[in-house]
């Protein structure tokens, strides 16, 4: 029997204490019967196992856009313990060095909210997945053994601090790809004169998705399985950002054998320029995704079956 691929998106709300990649394969499981196969599936964008929150999950073929969802501007609120520093820089490590609280008042918090906007320099933790020598880096943290990190250009585009207690802060904050949430915990403790460590972290946002629109493993395991597939957006839901260019016929096959067109027409309407990525579609059937050149070249990148 050939089973139907189960192909879309999915917006996961993750629970704690499980790691995205459980969390993945217990979603896709959801989606297999004897005649439906979702062994093909991927995330955009790992969130660490005491995290909860928003987790776009690809199944089938939309698995060939997810880097679109890795490249996208991430939301979070964390809250941020004071007093105590953790080998992992959240609730799960081990405390290693503590530090008195100073006084602390709402004014400060906005200084410092404001001192960190923009684009920065982070260095990643030992504690993530980044590998080196093709091991990761908590692996070598495990093993006691410190990796030197080169520090990576980040981008804060909000970030809102309050005070929840004398020891407890909210951060609120909107950031480009590959920022730790939890050395942006650590700086802000350290530049109120102490240290901390993320207690809680929930991703509210990314890719133009929110988190109030995700559905839990819980609440999708109890829907009829029928039913499952009304929560999986289209295929190229993480694409929306992309201009448009519509083919005839001719092209849309020409496209589909891999050949370039001449998008000149396009071009001028649209105001794509050299390197645009564009979203190809015939009629309402979506193609893939092309690349632009500055001869008005349109070369297919990612086509679906």
């Amino acid at each position: 029997m050939v089973k139907h691929i189960v192909s879309g998106v999915l917006l996961l709300n993750k629970p704690n204490g499980i790691s995205s990649h459980t969390a993945l394969n217990q979603a896709k499981r959801l989606f297999m019967s004897e005649n439906f196969d979702s062994k093909k599936a991927g995330h955009t964008g790992t969130l660490d196992p005491m995290a909860t929150g928003l987790l776009p999950i690809c199944l089938g073929q939309a698995t060939k856009f997810t880097a679109f969802g890795l490249e996208a501007d991430k939301g979070y609120h964390a809250v941020i313990n004071l007093g105590v520093r953790t080998d992992t820089g959240d609730a799960d490590g081990q405390a290693m060095i503590t530090s008195p609280i100073p006084k602390i008042n709402q004014q400060r918090l906005d200084e410092i909210a404001k001192q960190l906007l923009g684009k920065q320099m982070q260095v990643p933790p030992m504690y993530s997945a980044l590998k080196k020598d093709g091991k990761k880096l908590y692996e070598y943290a495990r093993d006691g053994v410190e990796i030197e990190r080169e520090a990576r250009a980040i981008f804060i585009h909000h970030l809102s601090l309050h005070k929840v207690s004398d020891a407890k802060i909210a951060l609120n904050v909107i950031c480009s790809k590959g920022t730790y949430v939890r050395v942006l915990g650590e700086a802000i403790a350290e530049r109120l004169g102490t240290v901390g460590h993320l207690s809680a972290l929930h991703r509210t946002q990314t890719g133009g998705f929110d988190v109030n629109d995700a559905i839990s493993l819980d609440e999708l395991a109890n829907l009829p399985f029928d039913e499952r597939f009304t929560k999986l957006l289209p295929i190229d839901a993480l694409l929306t950002h992309l201009p448009i260019v519509m083919l005839n016929e001719v092209e849309a096959v020409r496209i589909g054998m891999g050949q370039r067109l001449n998008v000149k027409h396009h071009m001028e309407c649209l105001g794509m320029n050299d390197g645009c990525q564009v979203r190809l579609y015939h009629h309402d059937k979506f193609l893939g995704v092309g690349q632009v050149s500055s001869s008005a070249r349109l070369q297919p990148t990612r086509l679906v079956a």
